[in-house]
């Protein structure tokens, strides 16, 4: 099978991510009623073209590392695995879901079936950059998610269980709040950007 035609998502990776420009927080468990804090790392590189490649690992044991793959599309890209972007939304999504599941798990509430179909919406000028110069911006414009339960269950525990997983689920936290966030440059081992907000 020829480059072109192969696909990469990813696999289990050897070993952690090796972070140089901070040390990963090591594990700890907390005890009931404290939440458990926890971290997800990642080391990602460029590989040519729009190629990259990533190690990212939860660092909650029992959790492996993990190697992405990540392309663009033709022209710019090879369309050799998923763009990060359709990482970013597969990832909303399935957080979703996982706290929607776990919680009737937990709560012994009976589902028929769960499906979830989400949109995301984004602009960028980046087409047009590259022909006139611009500056490259880029913005996400909305979420919209659809959860579809089938279940015997009293419409008031189905709407109990989206409002709990929805307040549970940390990915609909970030879009939902403003959250602390860093930016560093480091050019030739020298820090050149510090910035966050």
């Amino acid at each position: 099978m020829s480059e072109a035609n192969q696909y990469h998502v990813g696999e289990r990776a050897d070993a952690q991510p090796d972070t140089t420009q901070y040390t990963p927080s090591p594990f700890k468990k907390g005890r009931p009623p404290e939440p458990l804090h926890f971290e997800v790392n990642l080391v990602a590189e460029t590989a040519g073209r729009q190629k990259k490649t990533g190690t990212v690992q939860v660092n909650i044991p029992g959790f492996s590392p993990l190697r992405l793959y990540c392309d663009e599309q033709t022209p710019v890209g090879d369309d050799t695995a998923p763009p990060p972007l359709a990482y970013f939304c597969a990832g909303i999504g399935f957080c979703l879901m996982t706290h929607l599941t776990d919680i009737y798990t937990a709560r012994k509430i009976e589902i028929t079936s769960l499906r979830l179909e989400q949109r995301v919406r984004f602009k960028t000028n980046l087409s047009t950059m590259r022909d006139m110069g611009h500056t490259t911006e880029g913005e996400t414009e909305m979420v919209e998610t659809h959860v579809l339960i089938e279940s015997p269950e009293p419409q008031e525990r189905i709407q109990e269980l989206l409002d709990e997983a929805e307040g549970a689920c940390m990915a609909h936290f970030a879009l939902r709040n403003p959250i602390p966030w860093s930016t560093r440059l480091v050019h030739n081992g020298v820090e050149t950007i510090n910035r966050e907000g």
